[in-house]
């Protein structure tokens, strides 16, 4: 059996990865060059650590365990302190951070590199499996769109979804090396969060998403993060300062704001944000979709038809991706995105009164999520 995989990011490398085990030949297609996601950091949750074990993607030393952190104000007065052992009692697992570039490299080199292909711009995908791309065409079994939020397959086999919306926040996001190492920490003000991910290496990852409206493109990044939060508290200016500003990524938040009636159309199935873009207010995104690729994986392993375990995918994905999307939403409004000073003033009175044990809990509901246990390589044969 046969399986293409449009995109190579977290999403696809993690159901190519999966489809391999379960004794797929597998083709990833790529747009991009090379792989790989520079630039930028990413939480990993419980339920995102749990996916790579059982896809066998051992990260090591590239993930940044978390020890220490919580909420506070532009001053940086605390509000809530983050206990990270009560957070793994509760959680199972510890919040780790690490490199997306390394998290690609994990999983690109957990694949044969022959099923790799770079540079190939998919031009045409039909229910029926077929892939049209530039240099050729492959007939496949199966086809894993997982090539983003704008995904082109998404476009084509579902043209009355209605195109992603603007969450309502900008972001900005970079990678510093400052001279000392903070805590995880999200800072809050009006309609503004700040946050900070330490990372290997000495590095740290932090992001900014405020509310405003969409496209505004400021000529000099570096120069309007100063003017515009180089008053916040330590680190936050020298962590702007330290990073490059070739470095500084700048992006609108966007999301898919109609839920989909169903996330396969033949032999095609949507995966990751292709199929649930989610605003990034609870570190969700890619651990969704490490979960989506699990549960192909585990479905087509199962399954003695591919049709059947497009069926089940569906019916295991859909409600639960769809759930944390709408969780995601939900929690920008009442967190980052508030404006108005009654409401701010709730929060921050809230959030010094939640006992720490209650604080280590949030998000359990979300990150205890447990995968299928996928097929095991066989051992090797003794002489």
């Amino acid at each position: 059996m046969h399986a293409v995989v449009v995109g190579g990011g977290i999403g696809g490398l993690g159901a190519a990865i999966g489809l391999h085990r379960a004794g797929w030949t597998v083709t990833v297609l790529e747009q991009a060059p090379e792989f790989g996601d520079v630039g930028a950091g990413i939480s990993l949750w419980p339920n995102a650590l749990r996916c790579l074990d059982e896809l066998g993607v051992d990260l090591g030393e590239h993930l940044a365990v978390q020890t220490q952190g919580g909420l506070r104000d532009r001053r940086g007065r605390w509000l809530a302190r983050w206990d990270a052992a009560a957070f793994e009692r509760h959680h199972g697992r510890p919040l780790t951070g690490i490199h997306r570039a390394d998290l690609i490299a994990g999983l690109r080199d957990a694949l044969p590199a022959d099923r790799l292909r770079t540079g190939v711009k998919v031009t045409e995908v039909t229910e029926d499996g077929l892939v049209r791309f530039t240099g050729g065409e492959l007939q496949a079994d199966l086809v894993v769109a997982a090539e983003g939020i704008r995904s082109p397959i998404r476009h084509a086999l579902f043209p009355a979804c209605p195109e992603p919306v603007y969450c309502g926040s900008t972001a900005f996001r970079g990678i510093a090396r400052p001279a000392r190492i903070p805590g995880l920490s999200t800072s809050f003000d009006r309609g503004t969060e700040i946050g900070i991910l330490p990372l290997t290496g000495g590095d740290v990852y932090w992001w900014v998403s405020y509310v405003t409206e969409p496209d505004a493109r400021p000529a000099d990044l570096k120069a309007y993060l100063k003017e515009h939060f180089g008053g916040w508290h330590d680190p936050i200016p020298e962590l702007i300062d330290v990073t490059p500003p070739e470095a500084l990524l700048h992006h609108d938040l966007y999301h898919l704001g109609t839920p989909l009636g169903t996330y396969v159309r033949g032999r095609v199935a949507l995966l990751g944000d292709a199929a649930h873009a989610m605003p990034p207010f609870l570190g969700q995104g890619g651990c969704q979709a490490l979960e989506d690729a699990v549960v192909l994986a585990h479905a087509v392993a199962t399954e003695d038809t591919v049709q059947k375990a497009l069926q089940t995918y569906d019916t295991e994905r859909r409600p639960r991706s769809q759930r944390v999307a709408h969780a995601s939403v939900r929690a920008g409004k009442a967190g980052p995105q508030l404006t108005n000073p009654v409401a701010i003033a709730l929060r921050t009175t809230l959030a010094r009164l939640l006992p720490a044990g209650l604080a280590a809990r949030s998000g359990a509901s979300i990150s205890g999520w447990r995968p299928p246990r996928l097929p095991r390589p066989a051992p090797p044969r003794t002489p």
